[in-house]
């Protein structure tokens, strides 16, 4: 019985881990498009899509409105975005997407765990040229629709390609066509489940299973990590 219960505990904890970690990575993202765009979602597009993030992992709205006003604050220091490449172990390609306030202690923390597991910090310029950067829009099936007609529209709209997830369409752009996308769903009266820009691998490299596990554990240091937004690699 208490080791079921500790397994419970667990499970708990790391639920609470992967919520908490998703409220500080969608409050950064709404103090950075607060700083860019202003306060008010109707004249900033992307803070409109980052509060549809926050609603779409249940993020209390105190939480978001408390975001938009600390980055409203003149006096406070705002996140900036960063980008880091490197390679992980056995040669795996890896961007780190990051928003910190302080460049110096996240690029010092990225570059430890790299090289504690046996990856290195590469210059700009040094991976990226094996991504494509690309936006993913996920919105629930519009109710009575023709999905071959609607395929159609998001084409004249961007559509670069398109899945189906059980009653969820997942939409993919290019980075030039993402806002077109995005303004042609918020006219047509779409809900936005979320939204997001990611870096797809041009090709992906496959390892033995034992590797994959290395890799595996090294990009999780990476995404514990406070300062990490998002990572992408091309492991297959």
């Amino acid at each position: 019985m208490g080791r079921i219960f500790e397994k419970r505990k667990y499970k708990m904890f790391a639920r609470y881990a992967r919520m908490s970690k998703a409220f500080t990575r969608i409050g950064r993202e709404i103090e950075i498009a607060v700083r860019l765009g202003g306060p008010d979602p109707k004249g900033n597009p992307r803070l409109r899509l980052a509060i549809q993030n926050a609603k779409s992992v249940n993020m209390p709205k105190d939480r978001v409105e408390a975001a938009i006003k600390r980055a409203s604050q003149k006096d406070v220091t705002g996140y900036q975005e960063v980008i880091y490449e490197g390679i992980a172990p056995h040669g795996i390609a890896v961007m780190v997407e990051c928003a910190t306030d302080n460049p110096t202690r996240t690029v010092a923390n990225i570059r430890h765990i790299f090289s504690k597991h046996g990856g290195s910090l590469g210059t700009t310029g040094s991976v990226s040229f094996m991504f494509e950067r690309k936006g993913l829009i996920r919105i629930a099936i519009p109710a009575n629709i023709n999905l071959e007609d609607f395929e159609l529209e998001l084409i004249d709209h961007g559509l670069d390609d398109i899945v189906q997830e059980g009653n969820e369409l997942h939409i993919y752009t290019t980075f030039q066509d993402y806002g077109r996308m995005q303004k042609f769903l918020e006219e047509k009266g779409i809900e936005v489940k979320s939204a997001e820009l990611q870096y797809i691998p041009t090709a992906t490299k496959e390892l033995p299973e034992d590797q994959v596990k290395e890799v595996q554990e090294f990009l999780d240091k990476l995404e514990d990590d406070d300062d990490v937004q998002s990572v992408f690699h091309n492991m297959a």
